[in-house]
């Protein structure tokens, strides 16, 4: 709750796309490295994607290839392209800033310090 408003969220049939948009405060620019998470109630956090000012994207291992990462460095609004959607995808998904580096985003490591309210994600099969 630092001023990410993420949106785009909602109900998709499994096999379909969603794309999520996160728009940023500029004070969101001094950190270097941004991304997303998910939660599902009762369960983990799970770490999905990070990306840097550079352009450096890290995935979870078992969304690479489905879901796609961007930052829009002129508005400073971030991405999350989900394709291929299944519903064990769904969750509330998190816009997030204050990783020190992509690669932090690893299995057993949450790698973010500040986020957003979240927009759910709900895949039916």
């Amino acid at each position: 709750q630092e001023g990410l408003v993420e949106s785009g969220g909602g109900s998709v049939e499994s096999g379909g796309s969603m794309t999520l948009s996160c728009t940023t405060p500029d004070y969101t620019r001094r950190t270097r490295c941004m991304g997303w998470f998910r939660q599902v109630p009762g369960e983990e956090r799970e770490g999905v994607a990070a990306i840097d000012r550079d352009g450096r994207t890290n995935y979870a291992e078992s969304l690479k290839g489905r879901f796609i990462v961007s930052l829009d460095d002129a508005t400073n609004t971030l991405y999350l392209q989900m394709n291929d959607l299944q519903p064990a995808d769904t969750a509330m998904y998190y816009c997030a800033y204050d990783c020190t580096h992509v690669g932090t985003l690893r299995p057993g490591v949450f790698p973010f310090g500040y986020w957003g309210q979240g927009t759910q994600v709900t895949v039916s099969s």
